[in-house]
């Protein structure tokens, strides 16, 4: 074991003694009962739903309980870090109403809440164990390092660096001094209790959600305090995980289930540090369907495991989160949305199966929930969403908001059975951009392959639409208004209805539902459309005037 002066000198020497830190970061003030969670992202990438996901579970049972959601950027890789990845974490939380108690914009009194800020309060822990002999200096290279696998490997034996394959463990102080002063890089390695290794020791816990659990103790001396030759010198995640959780008094940890095998390790780490051990939730990760088997959402492969496709898409948060809440706990997934969203997140009803992400289903509830909302509530959010993703389409419905709260009323206001062809934000431009002037031709396109497929003469077209331009009045009543149709239809020898044209395709240009068609391409640029009569009160005579004229040239 080394002596104390020579573990000194290779820390600051103003460092503080554990003491400091446990004064600065008491206990919190809390009702009995109350949690105290963390998310911890890693700004090495965009930010998985699987994270919002987690959010949501560690927001509502914190606050539930009387207790604080606090989020630490966990970025001691920095080797890996992404530009602009804090940016999107605070934009994924604050799209979906997931903001923290604590966090590095809000702040609070436990932090800082970035670990790479984090250093002297790491580096006093890990000075501690050093003294203890809990820890040890480790100059093993990768050479020699590489080596021990492919002997243990030859020989068939657990890998890693434990026991007498710990090189350094057990190294004379006198070598570790002369390494010292040849100004080796070295590592700190946690010293694994002596009892780790021997046969069949296990680790006992109980989690959560999954109840009692037990797994092989962890025999190996994990790194915890990365190479003396970087700066700033910042731990591994096992030990900034167990310094961190332990002064933030977090005392539920909910993350996802490839944590469990970390248990053994980081149960280790608080014997030694002295922590009161805390409880973990572990959390079954999401899946998505591939053929006849289910593998985790990637981030890699699936687009849709990014927060920012959700986002750029404009799914509705309150959709998504509702969503999320029901792959959590079934039982909210049979409840009315705004009913689930207030209703608590149980962790022993989470399930161990990952639940499967599906984009068919979230469009359904996606769609059933817009259907619920107010012309105004819609309007309000297209325009929010329009503003960063489609500024054409966010100055055409400040230029025409009146026009796009008729267009949204259509079969919607007081109907029984509202349309839902409206899922997502961005759908908005193609579902009822041709209702608006400045976007119908671009939405739309030319109407000539439509009327083409018709089979209807270009001449009857043209003439169809002169005649019916020509007689036009604007009517309330829905019936009297389709008159007009029927009018210039039979005035051009179109069949009263299809039967009857089907008896004698050769005697009419074609029945009244072609005719109905042509003034329907006309105002909405598509054979499939919302009723008629409802468009052309949303539109206004002077609109529908002049795109029906625009077939007769």
């Amino acid at each position: 074991m080394l002596d104390r002066a020579v573990i000194d000198a290779l820390f600051p020497a103003d460092l503080p003694e554990p003491e400091h830190w446990e004064q600065q970061y008491p206990a919190r003030d809390l009702p009995e009962g109350a949690l105290v969670t963390r998310l911890g992202p890693s700004p090495t990438g965009f930010v998985h739903v699987g994270g919002i996901y987690v959010a949501t579970i560690d927001q509502d049972v914190a606050r539930r309980s009387g207790g604080r959601y606090l989020v630490r950027v966990e970025d001691t890789d920095q080797s890996r870090e992404v530009e602009g990845a804090l940016e999107q974490f605070e934009r994924g939380f604050r799209y979906f109403r997931l903001a923290a108690d604590e966090d590095i914009e809000r702040g609070g009194d436990y932090g800082p809440y970035r670990q790479s800020a984090r250093e002297r309060i790491y580096l006093t822990y890990v000075r501690d164990l050093l003294r203890q002999g809990k820890a040890y200096l480790d100059f093993a290279t990768k050479e020699e390092l590489a080596a021990i696998t492919q002997r243990q490997q030859a020989t068939k034996l657990p890998t890693g660096y434990y026991g007498s394959w710990a090189i350094w463990r057990d190294a004379d102080p006198a070598d570790v001094q002369a390494k010292l002063d040849a100004g080796a890089p070295y590592v700190v390695r946690f010293r694994a209790p002596e009892n780790a290794t021997d046969t069949g020791a296990r680790a006992r816990f109980t989690d959560a959600i999954r109840g009692p659990l037990e797994a092989e103790a962890n025999r190996n001396d994990v790194v915890i305090l990365k190479s003396s030759d970087q700066s700033p010198r910042l731990p591994t995640y096992h030990f900034a995980h167990a310094v961190d959780d332990h002064l933030m008094r977090v005392n539920l940890v909910i993350r996802g289930d490839e944590w469990i095998s970390s248990v053994p390790v980081h149960q280790q780490l608080f014997d030694a540090l002295g922590f009161e051990p805390i409880t973990y939730a572990h959390i079954a990760p999401l899946m998505k369907q591939e053929g006849g088997s289910k593998r985790k959402l990637s981030k890699r492969k699936d687009p849709e495991a990014s927060v920012d496709f959700f986002i750029e898409a404009g799914y509705p948060a309150d959709a998504v989160l509702y969503y999320l809440r029901g792959l959590a706990n079934g039982r909210l997934a049979e409840m009315p949305l705004e009913q689930a969203l207030t209703e608590p997140i149980n962790l022993d009803e989470c399930g161990v199966a990952g639940p499967l992400v599906d984009l068919v289903k979230l469009d359904d509830i996606a769609a059933d929930h817009i259907a619920t909302l107010s012309g105004a509530e819609i309007l309000d959010a297209v325009r929010d969403w329009a503003g960063q993703f489609d500024p054409e389409l966010r100055r055409v419905l400040d230029e025409e908001p009146d026009l796009a709260l008729r267009a949204l009323a259509v079969e919607r206001e007081g109907a029984e059975n509202p349309r839902k062809d409206l899922k997502k934000w961005s759908e908005f431009r193609a579902v009822y951009g041709f209702f608006f002037p400045q976007l119908h031709a671009a939405v739309t396109g030319p109407d000539d392959e439509r009327i083409a497929a018709l089979g209807v003469d270009r001449a009857v077209v043209q003439a169809v639409a002169r005649d019916f331009a020509a007689g036009y009045r604007q009517l309330d009543d829905g019936q009297e208004w389709f008159e007009q149709i029927r009018a210039v239809a039979a005035k051009h020898g179109f069949a009263r209805n299809a039967k009857e044209f089907k008896k004698n395709p050769e005697g009419f240009p074609g029945s009244i539902r072609e005719a109905s068609q042509i003034i329907r391409i006309a105002l909405t640029g598509s054979t499939r459309s919302p009723d008629l009569h409802a468009i052309t009160q949303a539109l206004g005579q002077d609109e529908v005037l002049a795109r029906i004229a625009a077939l007769t040239k």
